[in-house]
């Protein structure tokens, strides 16, 4: 039967392509694959924008096959909007960290965009992990989830 079988990328619209792949280089620590710009046919009907031409690059999370695609739309410009985390339609990318307490303290001194401080998780099933979320320089959320550490035995 056809279904899913895993995943791929998340893809995110971007003013400036070159200072988005810095970001997501430098300060995240992911790795660049490509940056190509695409003008072909097949994918302004994929996207269905008659004429759609992007500066594209693909990036890898470190310790994962999920990539992180980012499109600065060239032709036709797009309007930019900062959707809060309840808005409809609103979305994040969670990234898995081991020390979310140091890596903040290092994203910080390079003025990244923190919604908030690191925070513990009290309760559920992620008991004792922390999260945060930042906003890349376009306002895309990310967020940064340490999971809680489990006793072996």
């Amino acid at each position: 039967m056809a279904g899913i079988v895993g995943a791929h990328h998340t893809s995110f619209t971007v003013a400036h392509l070159e200072r988005s792949v810095e970001f997501f280089r430098e300060q995240l620590g992911l790795e660049l694959i490509y940056v190509r710009e695409v003008h072909d046919a097949y994918f302004a009907a994929i996207v269905g924008l008659p004429e759609a031409v992007v500066k594209a690059a693909l990036l890898r999370i470190p310790g994962s096959g999920h990539h992180v695609e980012l499109f600065e739309y060239v032709k036709p410009t797009g309007q930019a909007h900062q959707p809060r985390p309840c808005d409809p339609g609103s979305t994040h990318l969670s990234l898995l960290v081991d020390d979310l307490p140091s890596l903040h303290g290092k994203l910080s001194t390079q003025g990244t965009d923190f919604v908030s401080a690191p925070i513990v998780i009290t309760t559920g099933p992620n008991r004792g992990g922390y999260g945060v979320y930042l906003r890349d320089p376009n306002g895309v959320l990310i967020e940064l989830f340490q999971p809680p550490l489990r006793d072996p035995s």
